[in-house]
């Protein structure tokens, strides 16, 4: 025979299926949060591209400020697309926007004859070949680089940012 639960039991039951299932939905949030956190690391051609830069500097370059190394040659910018998570996290932590305002202020700098657009890329290795073929280019990856072409550009004396 089935017992019979009381109403109290049945509502004590439910709220604790309930917690239980918050909790797992904040754990989950807070793992993609901290994924979405990944550390930034910027390359850049190994002819004409400095290997130290500041972090002022590294955002004019990338909002198309900056135009040239201090050698004359012309910043290529290299960028991941902006549905990748590591464009993303560029557009968030380079340029304080989201995918779609980033592209929106790109067309409006290019259109106006301000700058030439970057370069976007579906992936890491694409993004470095194009950087280590292309002189003066800088792009922003998620890991250090140990390609002859491609150095790994300090920002702020550090690695990652």
């Amino acid at each position: 025979m089935k017992k019979l639960q009381s109403p109290l039991y049945r509502k004590v039951r439910c709220l604790c299926r309930a917690k239980t299932i918050l909790i797992i939905a904040i754990l989950l949030l807070s793992v993609t949060a901290k994924a979405q956190e990944a550390t930034l690391v910027v390359v850049g051609n190994a002819t004409g591209v400095p290997v130290d830069i500041k972090l002022a500097e590294l955002k004019s370059i990338m909002m198309g400020e900056k135009q040239r190394w201090k050698n004359g040659n012309r910043i290529i910018i290299a960028l991941m697309k902006t549905n990748t998570l590591l464009g993303k996290n560029t557009s968030s932590r380079i340029y304080d926007m989201t995918g779609d305002q980033l592209n929106k202020y790109w067309l409006a700098l290019v259109f106006q004859g301000k700058a030439q657009a970057p370069t976007f890329f579906n992936s890491t290795s694409d993004l470095e070949s194009f950087v280590a073929q292309t002189p003066g280019a800088i792009g922003i990856v998620d890991k250090a680089v140990t390609d002859g072409e491609v150095r790994s550009i300090l920002v702020n004396g550090q690695k990652t940012f």
